[in-house]
């Protein structure tokens, strides 16, 4: 007789890589730090976490885990990626271009946001902030707002993720909802 291996859920793992290198990159965008940390560790816990937490969930048969923590993570990878290879005088990026990579992830974003009505409230939150701040994004890369508006507004994205994170760990740990996430109806 086979037994099944049972999935853990990947949830915790990819909203925190999420969450945590989102608030990280703001913290940036704010000025509070000049360094290249964000998006070198974008790589990792952004990155590499995030697709890994993809997979897992793409096993469990979650579509909506599948396509969101894979193309994110793979987000996070690319971003690093391009900035890794403007560092080492390889690319030259322009504001503009970034502008359309924003706008486009941002209409990317905007569709699994209305997937997310179908998950919880604290994943409309993420997706909707995060819809957002890919548009202000953009409007940065554009030349016409401050990176400091984008940060604040993604700080509440990053934080929402990580509650997110935390919820499902909690939940996992104690067989109940220890945070609520306010769960909606399929």
């Amino acid at each position: 007789m086979t037994e099944e291996v049972k999935w853990a859920h990947p949830g915790a793992l990819g909203l925190a890589g999420f969450g945590f290198n989102t608030i990280l990159l703001q913290i940036h965008n704010i000025g509070l730090i000049t360094n290249v940390e964000p998006l070198l560790y974008g790589f990792f816990w952004g990155g590499m976490a995030q697709v890994i937490a993809g997979i897992i969930d793409g096993r469990r048969g979650d579509t909506f885990g599948l396509t969101a923590f894979t193309s994110y993570g793979m987000f996070w990878i690319g971003l690093s990626f391009m900035f890794l290879m403007e560092w080492l005088g390889i690319v030259e990026l322009s504001g503009p271009g970034l502008a359309w990579v924003c706008i486009l992830w941002g209409v990317f974003t905007a569709y699994m946001t209305v997937g997310a009505f179908k998950i919880s409230k604290v994943h409309v939150l993420v997706f909707s902030t995060l819809t957002l701040l890919f548009w202000l994004l953009a409007a940065v890369f554009f030349g016409s707002l401050s990176p400091k508006v984008a940060g604040v507004e993604g700080l509440i994205c990053g934080g929402a993720a990580v509650y997110g994170s935390a919820a499902v760990l909690l939940n996992a740990m104690y067989g109940r909802w220890v945070l609520p996430i306010g769960l909606l109806s399929k």
